[in-house]
Protein backbone atom coordinates (compact mmCIF):
# COMPACT_ATOMS: atom_id res chain seq x y z
CA UNK A 1 0.00 0.00 0.00
CA UNK A 2 1.46 3.67 -0.92
CA UNK A 3 1.90 5.64 1.84
CA UNK A 4 0.19 8.66 2.06
CA UNK A 5 2.37 11.25 3.30
CA UNK A 6 0.12 13.70 4.34
CA UNK A 7 -0.94 11.47 6.86
CA UNK A 8 1.94 10.49 8.31
CA UNK A 9 3.14 13.76 8.40
CA UNK A 10 -0.06 15.12 10.41
CA UNK A 11 0.04 11.70 12.66
CA UNK A 12 3.71 12.75 13.88
CA UNK A 13 2.58 16.43 14.82
CA UNK A 14 -0.90 15.13 16.07
CA UNK A 15 1.12 12.61 18.38
CA UNK A 16 3.18 15.81 20.04
CA UNK A 17 0.02 17.80 20.36
CA UNK A 18 -2.02 14.83 21.71
CA UNK A 19 1.12 14.67 24.72
CA UNK A 20 0.60 18.74 25.70
CA UNK A 21 3.76 19.48 23.53
CA UNK A 22 4.15 21.50 20.47
CA UNK A 23 7.15 20.18 18.94
CA UNK A 24 8.33 23.62 17.56
CA UNK A 25 8.03 25.90 21.19
CA UNK A 26 12.41 25.59 21.91
CA UNK A 27 12.53 21.80 20.80
CA UNK A 28 16.47 22.55 20.68
CA UNK A 29 16.38 22.93 24.76
CA UNK A 30 17.56 19.38 25.49
CA UNK A 31 20.31 19.07 22.65
CA UNK A 32 21.97 22.01 22.85
CA UNK A 33 21.10 23.77 19.93
CA UNK A 34 19.35 26.74 18.58
CA UNK A 35 19.67 26.72 14.44
CA UNK A 36 17.07 25.73 11.96
CA UNK A 37 17.89 22.37 10.99
CA UNK A 38 20.78 22.02 8.22
CA UNK A 39 21.63 20.07 4.98
CA UNK A 40 25.53 19.16 6.87
CA UNK A 41 27.04 19.14 3.42
CA UNK A 42 24.79 22.38 1.51
CA UNK A 43 24.75 24.80 4.83
CA UNK A 44 21.08 24.88 3.58
CA UNK A 45 18.72 25.47 6.21
CA UNK A 46 15.11 23.06 5.62
CA UNK A 47 11.87 24.66 5.15
CA UNK A 48 8.31 24.34 6.29
CA UNK A 49 6.94 21.24 7.48
CA UNK A 50 10.52 20.10 7.05
CA UNK A 51 11.76 22.06 10.18
CA UNK A 52 9.40 20.86 13.06
CA UNK A 53 9.63 17.16 11.67
CA UNK A 54 13.60 17.46 11.76
CA UNK A 55 13.20 19.12 15.18
CA UNK A 56 10.95 16.21 16.61
CA UNK A 57 13.50 13.84 15.10
CA UNK A 58 16.49 15.79 17.15
CA UNK A 59 14.71 15.48 19.92
CA UNK A 60 13.83 11.88 19.82
CA UNK A 61 17.31 11.08 19.07
CA UNK A 62 18.56 13.00 21.39
CA UNK A 63 21.35 14.43 18.94
CA UNK A 64 23.32 17.36 19.83
CA UNK A 65 23.00 19.08 16.26
CA UNK A 66 20.79 20.14 14.00
CA UNK A 67 22.37 18.85 10.84
CA UNK A 68 21.80 16.65 8.47
CA UNK A 69 22.30 14.98 5.56
CA UNK A 70 21.34 12.00 2.84
CA UNK A 71 23.16 8.27 2.85
CA UNK A 72 24.75 9.41 -0.53
CA UNK A 73 25.73 12.78 0.95
CA UNK A 74 27.67 10.77 3.42
CA UNK A 75 29.45 8.46 1.49
CA UNK A 76 30.28 11.56 -0.76
CA UNK A 77 32.11 13.17 2.02
CA UNK A 78 34.38 10.40 3.15
CA UNK A 79 31.86 9.37 6.09
CA UNK A 80 29.31 6.66 6.05
CA UNK A 81 26.05 6.22 7.97
CA UNK A 82 26.44 3.88 11.19
CA UNK A 83 25.15 0.14 10.98
CA UNK A 84 21.66 0.37 12.06
CA UNK A 85 20.87 3.55 12.06
CA UNK A 86 17.25 4.40 10.96
CA UNK A 87 16.90 7.68 8.65
CA UNK A 88 14.48 10.55 9.63
CA UNK A 89 11.60 11.44 6.17
CA UNK A 90 11.68 14.69 5.00
CA UNK A 91 9.50 15.74 2.08
CA UNK A 92 9.48 18.52 -0.24
CA UNK A 93 6.45 19.74 -2.62
CA UNK A 94 6.03 18.69 -6.77
CA UNK A 95 3.41 18.88 -8.63
CA UNK A 96 1.81 17.59 -11.73
CA UNK A 97 0.15 19.22 -14.79
CA UNK A 98 -3.07 18.28 -15.69
CA UNK A 99 -5.34 18.94 -18.50
CA UNK A 100 -9.18 19.79 -17.67
CA UNK A 101 -11.68 21.16 -20.07
CA UNK A 102 -13.47 24.62 -18.91
CA UNK A 103 -17.10 25.80 -18.65
CA UNK A 104 -16.85 27.28 -21.87
CA UNK A 105 -14.96 24.48 -23.67
CA UNK A 106 -11.56 25.91 -23.59
CA UNK A 107 -8.53 23.33 -22.23
CA UNK A 108 -6.45 24.59 -19.43
CA UNK A 109 -3.61 23.70 -17.34
CA UNK A 110 -3.95 22.63 -13.87
CA UNK A 111 -0.80 21.94 -11.53
CA UNK A 112 -1.80 19.35 -8.68
CA UNK A 113 1.05 19.92 -6.36
CA UNK A 114 1.60 16.62 -3.96
CA UNK A 115 4.56 15.91 -1.56
CA UNK A 116 7.62 13.63 -2.10
CA UNK A 117 10.15 12.31 -0.04
CA UNK A 118 13.27 11.50 1.03
CA UNK A 119 15.40 10.03 3.72
CA UNK A 120 18.31 11.98 5.44
CA UNK A 121 20.10 11.51 8.86
CA UNK A 122 21.66 13.21 11.69
CA UNK A 123 25.46 13.61 11.64
CA UNK A 124 25.51 11.95 14.82
CA UNK A 125 24.65 9.10 13.21
CA UNK A 126 26.96 8.80 11.16
CA UNK A 127 31.30 8.14 11.35
CA UNK A 128 34.11 8.86 9.61
CA UNK A 129 32.70 12.51 8.32
CA UNK A 130 35.09 15.74 8.51
CA UNK A 131 34.89 17.89 11.26
CA UNK A 132 33.43 20.52 9.25
CA UNK A 133 30.45 18.93 7.72
CA UNK A 134 29.63 17.16 11.70
CA UNK A 135 30.29 20.99 13.53
CA UNK A 136 29.73 24.10 10.50
CA UNK A 137 29.89 26.79 12.76
CA UNK A 138 30.45 27.43 15.71
CA UNK A 139 27.04 28.07 18.22
CA UNK A 140 26.67 31.95 19.08
CA UNK A 141 27.39 32.18 22.75
CA UNK A 142 24.63 32.78 25.26
CA UNK A 143 23.18 36.54 25.43
CA UNK A 144 21.81 38.49 28.49
CA UNK A 145 17.98 37.06 28.62
CA UNK A 146 17.17 40.49 29.84
CA UNK A 147 18.89 43.09 27.40
CA UNK A 148 17.26 43.96 24.24
CA UNK A 149 18.94 42.57 21.18
CA UNK A 150 20.15 45.52 18.81
CA UNK A 151 19.74 42.66 15.64
CA UNK A 152 16.23 41.91 16.67
CA UNK A 153 15.04 45.52 16.70
CA UNK A 154 16.75 46.37 13.49
CA UNK A 155 14.73 43.46 11.92
CA UNK A 156 11.59 44.27 13.58
CA UNK A 157 12.19 47.96 12.29
CA UNK A 158 13.37 47.22 8.81
CA UNK A 159 10.42 45.39 8.21
CA UNK A 160 8.05 48.52 7.94
CA UNK A 161 5.22 47.37 10.29
CA UNK A 162 4.09 50.16 12.94
CA UNK A 163 4.82 48.23 15.99
CA UNK A 164 3.86 50.04 18.66
CA UNK A 165 4.85 49.30 22.36
CA UNK A 166 3.15 49.90 26.19
CA UNK A 167 -0.10 48.53 25.89
CA UNK A 168 -1.81 45.63 27.69
CA UNK A 169 -1.67 42.83 25.37
CA UNK A 170 -0.32 41.95 22.45
CA UNK A 171 -2.35 41.76 19.28
CA UNK A 172 -2.64 42.79 15.48
CA UNK A 173 -5.41 44.94 14.39
CA UNK A 174 -6.00 44.15 10.78
CA UNK A 175 -8.45 47.02 10.21
CA UNK A 176 -5.57 49.66 11.64
CA UNK A 177 -2.55 47.35 10.09
CA UNK A 178 -0.33 47.83 13.46
CA UNK A 179 0.97 45.80 15.69
CA UNK A 180 0.27 46.75 19.60
CA UNK A 181 2.58 45.31 21.94
CA UNK A 182 3.18 45.29 26.12
CA UNK A 183 6.38 47.43 27.09
CA UNK A 184 9.45 45.34 26.84
CA UNK A 185 9.48 45.19 30.42
CA UNK A 186 6.45 43.67 31.10
CA UNK A 187 7.95 40.61 29.45
CA UNK A 188 9.47 37.81 31.56
CA UNK A 189 12.32 37.52 29.16
CA UNK A 190 14.03 39.01 25.42
CA UNK A 191 13.12 35.79 24.17
CA UNK A 192 9.71 36.31 25.37
CA UNK A 193 9.17 40.00 23.91
CA UNK A 194 11.08 38.92 20.26
CA UNK A 195 9.20 35.79 20.08
CA UNK A 196 5.30 37.56 20.98
CA UNK A 197 6.54 40.50 18.45
CA UNK A 198 7.56 37.64 15.53
CA UNK A 199 3.92 35.94 16.37
CA UNK A 200 2.62 39.28 15.70
CA UNK A 201 4.59 39.92 12.85
CA UNK A 202 3.37 36.70 11.26
CA UNK A 203 -0.34 37.97 11.67
CA UNK A 204 0.67 41.05 9.38
CA UNK A 205 1.94 39.34 6.83
CA UNK A 206 -1.39 38.38 6.09
CA UNK A 207 -2.62 41.35 5.26
CA UNK A 208 -3.98 42.11 1.80
CA UNK A 209 -1.75 44.24 1.08
CA UNK A 210 0.81 42.14 1.85
CA UNK A 211 0.20 38.20 1.22
CA UNK A 212 -3.51 39.07 1.32
CA UNK A 213 -3.81 35.70 3.51
CA UNK A 214 -7.43 33.84 3.71
CA UNK A 215 -8.12 31.06 4.93
CA UNK A 216 -11.98 30.90 5.68
CA UNK A 217 -13.40 29.01 2.40
CA UNK A 218 -10.58 26.33 2.99
CA UNK A 219 -11.02 25.25 6.65
CA UNK A 220 -14.49 27.38 7.41
CA UNK A 221 -14.70 27.21 11.34
CA UNK A 222 -10.94 25.95 11.39
CA UNK A 223 -9.75 29.18 10.36
CA UNK A 224 -8.68 31.27 12.89
CA UNK A 225 -6.53 27.66 14.03
CA UNK A 226 -5.34 27.84 10.61
CA UNK A 227 -4.21 31.48 11.04
CA UNK A 228 -2.75 30.96 14.65
CA UNK A 229 -0.99 27.84 13.30
CA UNK A 230 0.95 29.94 10.83
CA UNK A 231 1.95 32.86 12.96
CA UNK A 232 2.93 30.31 15.52
CA UNK A 233 5.05 28.64 12.54
CA UNK A 234 6.65 31.59 11.66
CA UNK A 235 7.21 32.44 15.28
CA UNK A 236 9.38 29.57 15.77
CA UNK A 237 11.16 29.59 12.61
CA UNK A 238 12.60 32.85 12.96
CA UNK A 239 13.00 32.48 16.77
CA UNK A 240 15.30 29.44 16.19
CA UNK A 241 17.39 31.59 13.51
CA UNK A 242 17.84 34.69 16.02
CA UNK A 243 18.45 31.93 18.94
CA UNK A 244 15.49 33.13 20.83
CA UNK A 245 13.42 30.39 23.14
CA UNK A 246 10.74 30.04 21.41
CA UNK A 247 7.06 30.24 23.77
CA UNK A 248 3.39 29.25 23.42
CA UNK A 249 1.39 32.48 23.65
CA UNK A 250 -1.45 30.23 24.88
CA UNK A 251 -1.44 26.47 25.38
CA UNK A 252 -5.42 26.53 24.85
CA UNK A 253 -4.35 26.84 21.23
CA UNK A 254 -3.49 23.36 21.21
CA UNK A 255 -6.96 21.57 21.38
CA UNK A 256 -7.99 23.79 17.91
CA UNK A 257 -5.15 22.61 16.39
CA UNK A 258 -5.78 18.86 16.93
CA UNK A 259 -9.36 19.42 16.19
CA UNK A 260 -7.83 20.81 12.46
CA UNK A 261 -5.17 18.42 12.05
CA UNK A 262 -7.87 16.07 12.49
CA UNK A 263 -10.30 17.79 10.01
CA UNK A 264 -7.33 17.92 7.10
CA UNK A 265 -4.70 16.07 6.69
CA UNK A 266 -3.40 18.70 4.54
CA UNK A 267 -3.49 21.57 7.41
CA UNK A 268 -0.42 21.20 8.85
CA UNK A 269 1.83 21.16 5.53
CA UNK A 270 -0.60 24.25 4.35
CA UNK A 271 0.32 26.02 7.49
CA UNK A 272 3.99 25.37 7.43
CA UNK A 273 4.41 26.63 3.54
CA UNK A 274 2.05 29.92 4.40
CA UNK A 275 4.48 30.21 7.87
CA UNK A 276 7.56 30.00 5.52
CA UNK A 277 5.98 32.35 3.11
CA UNK A 278 5.22 34.82 6.14
CA UNK A 279 8.86 34.00 7.03
CA UNK A 280 10.44 34.52 3.40
CA UNK A 281 8.29 38.11 3.13
CA UNK A 282 9.90 39.36 6.62
CA UNK A 283 13.39 38.72 5.97
CA UNK A 284 12.89 40.15 2.16
CA UNK A 285 11.41 43.25 3.40
CA UNK A 286 14.29 43.29 6.10
CA UNK A 287 17.21 43.15 3.09
CA UNK A 288 15.20 45.77 0.94
CA UNK A 289 15.26 48.42 4.01
CA UNK A 290 18.59 48.28 5.28
CA UNK A 291 18.21 52.14 5.58
CA UNK A 292 14.82 52.10 7.55
CA UNK A 293 16.44 51.17 11.18
CA UNK A 294 14.44 53.34 13.57
CA UNK A 295 16.46 55.64 15.08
Amino acid sequence: MKTDLYETVTATILAQLEAGAAPWVKPWASTGGGALPCNATTGRTYSGVNIPLLWIAQQEGNFPSARWLTFKQAIDAGGNVRKGEKGTTVVFVSAMEKEEETDNGETETRRIPFLKKFTVFNVAQCENLPAAVVAGEAAPAPLNSEARRALADEFLATTGAEIREGHGQACYVPSRDMILMPAFESFRSADHYYATAFHELGHWTGHEKRLDRTFGKRFGDHAYAAEELVAELCAAFLCAEFGFDGDLRHAGYIGHWIALLKSDKRAFCTAAAKAQQAADHLRALALAEPAAIAA
